[in-house]
């Protein structure tokens, strides 16, 4: 991919004509019952925010490839596109930006009400060195978690191995094998006015 032609607000992810791909990671007594039975165990709390990441290496930064305490376990969570517009729709930028929100009261206000949200993060390379463009995250509170556990979900694979394989060619300089190893993520199409009012 060539980081020039790419524009900095875009949604990449792994993804068929119904589905995508996004990645959570979870302490093993989490991680390994959902990834078992397809579904969150009842030790999941969905009264608390969840952050869904389509892009693998951000969440490959973020868990440090499986290793940081409490994100031992690395999910593929294939939900549907249904789900995922719905969650786009109703949600608000995690951050104000006085040209899309006016006053940042009202911002807040918005920020209070939306059962998501959404924030932009640099984009990382195989090194998880920040890159030009950013990666979408998607926090989900209140009815977009309910819906996410308990209607989005079609299915959960624990891809820890994976990010070890990748982490391991990666340690030993062997960076095509590395890159050869990722999931494809592709531009995923959302409607232009559902991303305008989500670009930061």
């Amino acid at each position: 991919m060539n980081d020039q032609n790419e524009p900095r607000f875009r949604v990449r992810a792994r993804h068929t004509a119904s589905t995508l791909t996004v990645y959570q990671a979870y302490r093993p007594e989490i991680g390994g019952p959902a990834a078992r039975d397809g579904r969150f165990p009842s030790t999941w709390k969905r009264e608390r925010m969840t952050w869904i990441k389509p892009s693998f290496l951000w969440m490959m930064y973020r868990c440090g490839w499986g290793t940081k305490e409490g994100q031992e376990t690395v999910l593929a969570i294939e939900i549907s596109r249904e789900g995922f517009h719905w969650a786009l729709r109703n949600a608000c930028l995690s951050h104000h930006v006085p040209a899309l929100h006016g006053d940042r009261a009202a911002w807040q206000r918005q920020l209070r009400q939306a059962p998501a949200r959404v924030q932009w993060d640099p984009e990382r390379d195989l090194r998880l060195d920040p890159l030009p463009y950013r990666s979408l995250q998607l926090g989900l509170a209140g009815e977009a978690a309910a819906r996410y556990a308990d209607e989005w979900i079609v299915g959960i694979e624990d891809v820890t191995p994976l990010a070890a394989e990748v982490h391991r060619r990666v340690r030993a300089g062997e960076l095509d094998a590395a890159a050869g190893l990722l999931p494809e993520e592709r531009p995923y199409p959302v409607d232009d006015e559902v991303l305008a009012r989500l670009r930061a």
